[in-house]
């Protein structure tokens, strides 16, 4: 089998991080026949076999064996397509109408018998936040743009938060995500429906993210690694680009439940790699568009877990 990697420009990239990179180079070592190539290489046609421009690689892994330490092209070629090859779709959200434009490319392809992971008719059909918010145990949770009807939203509250999130739907890597009092929120909430053209999500703040948040990354309905990500002091993002600290965590019973409903169902749509945000139990989004953090997860695990991703692919 070839491996294919659609992946964003090198120069948006956190070289050191990447789980991209990381998966890549993994498969370069096993002696894979592997490639990756960008948005500005991607073409369909309708009529004769089709085509891509890919690009060779190379690169180095720190003394961990985790991070990594270099990373560049080394060549690009044109290839065919065919049914032995395996696109791995890890462009990075927003999910906006460039994003469905690849993905409906990318659909053309399967519809030839070409595979790719994960499956675009899936990530199509499953938004990251609303499919967590739809499943028990969730955040509560108001997705709009009427004033009047988050307003009664945050009224009904069964809890009186100590204040409120406002994000977006479509964005990543807590871009977006902001934290308002509760007595001060109604004015930003309109200014964000303006700048987002459109609704946003309205949740109570749960104080239980100053003690972290879970991500456990599964793949082929399997869990490879747990992490809880601990915000800086002062802050409520745990995200680890802004400095949040991580370790090792095991995944609750309730949560682990909930998890493998979710990669159960997502398999049946051809959706394998799913990366779980958690709080307190209660899922918060479900990642399908670029599950990301296999670098993280692995160092704090002590293993490299894309062989286990390989391994898995079989």
């Amino acid at each position: 089998m070839r491996h294919l990697l659609l992946i964003d420009p090198l120069e948006r990239l956190n070289i050191k991080k990447d789980s991209s990179m990381m998966l890549a180079l993994a498969l370069q070592r096993r002696g894979i026949e592997t490639y990756i190539f960008f948005e500005k290489d991607f073409a369909i046609q309708n009529e004769g076999t089709p085509k891509l421009t890919v690009h060779t690689f190379k690169g180095t892994l720190k003394d961990d064996q985790i991070y990594l330490a270099s990373f560049e092209t080394t060549g690009s070629k044109i290839i065919e397509l065919g049914k032995d090859d395996l696109i791995h779709m890890r462009l990075d959200p927003p999910f906006d109408s460039r994003y469905l434009r690849i993905l409906w490319m990318l659909d053309h392809l399967v519809s030839q018998g070409i595979k790719v992971m994960n499956d675009p008719k899936g990530i199509m059909l499953f938004n990251e936040k609303l499919y967590a918010y739809r499943k028990d145990g969730a955040v509560a949770s108001y997705v709009g743009s009427n004033l009047q009807l988050a307003r009664q939203f945050v009224h009904n509250l069964k809890e009186k938060p100590s204040a409120l999130i406002l994000k977006p739907m479509d964005l990543y890597s807590g871009i977006g995500v902001e934290k308002l009092p509760l007595d001060n929120w109604e004015r930003r909430f309109e200014e964000k429906v303006i700048e987002l053209q459109g609704p946003v999500i309205v949740q109570p703040f749960v104080d239980a993210v100053t003690k972290g948040e879970i991500r456990s990354l599964y793949f082929k309905q399997q869990e490879i690694g747990t992490i809880l990500k601990t915000p800086k002091d002062g802050e409520f993002l745990s995200n680890i680009a802004q400095g949040a600290s991580f370790h090792a965590e095991p995944l609750s019973a309730v949560a682990r439940a909930r998890c493998e409903a979710i990669v159960k169902e997502l398999a049946g749509y051809g959706v394998d790699w799913v990366a779980f945000d958690i709080l307190s139990d209660s899922i918060s989004e479900v990642n399908i568009t670029c599950p990301g953090l296999l670098v993280e997860v692995s160092y704090a695990l002590k293993k490299n877990l894309a062989d286990v991703v390989i391994d898995l692919i079989g």
